[in-house]
């Protein structure tokens, strides 16, 4: 019964997301919703779904259905994300000719974008809410990290890798060696 709550709860997030980080929410909201993980754990596959190569909601189905079922849990979660994508790529490719101009679809895009800044608002203050700010303070040294992040990104241009090689040491040198308290 398992497999098949994941298949669908990760279909519906499918055919109800855009991809990317639009797909945040609703995978929080589905996991948590259900069970399979707690919120932290959320975070967790957030951040290594975006450090591992592939797509962001294949990444998160895999872990959040290893997590909930084991392998049959991350097959059956990774089915049920891909199916609308899969599905909607063959319809749109069969109609590519007939919509390629359609004012309707220019319309519909137009609506779709603002949604999807605003689910990834939501998303940015609810994971900075959980990183940053947890057991009644303000964690300093994870903010700090994360401000020094933003800065080498957009004025430093410095790649997400190497970004995030930083924040794993500064991370492993300010919490693991000198214990200070997340």
């Amino acid at each position: 019964m398992i497999l098949l709550e994941l298949y669908w709860s990760f279909l519906l997030i499918g055919f109800s997301s855009f991809g990317g980080l639009s797909m945040i929410p609703q995978i929080s909201e589905e996991v948590l919703s259900h069970g399979w993980m707690t919120a932290a754990q959320v975070t967790d596959i957030v951040a290594i779904a975006e450090m591992t190569p592939g797509p962001l909601g294949l990444n998160c189905a895999t872990f959040a259905g290893m997590q909930a079922a084991g392998i049959p849990g991350a097959i059956a979660a990774n089915f049920g994300v891909l199916t609308p994508a899969l599905t909607l790529c063959a319809l749109a490719a069969a109609f590519f000719n007939r919509f390629k101009d359609s004012k309707v679809m220019g319309y519909i895009l137009t609506g779709v974008r603002p949604a999807c800044f605003g689910m990834i608002l939501g998303v940015l203050v609810s994971l900075s809410l959980s990183n940053y700010y947890g057991g009644g303070h303000l964690n300093l040294p994870g903010a700090a990290i994360g401000l020094i992040d933003l800065v080498l990104l957009v004025k430093g241009k410095v790649s997400i890798p190497k970004v995030l090689v930083f924040s794993a040491a500064a991370g492993i040198a300010l919490f693991g060696i000198l214990g200070l308290p997340a």
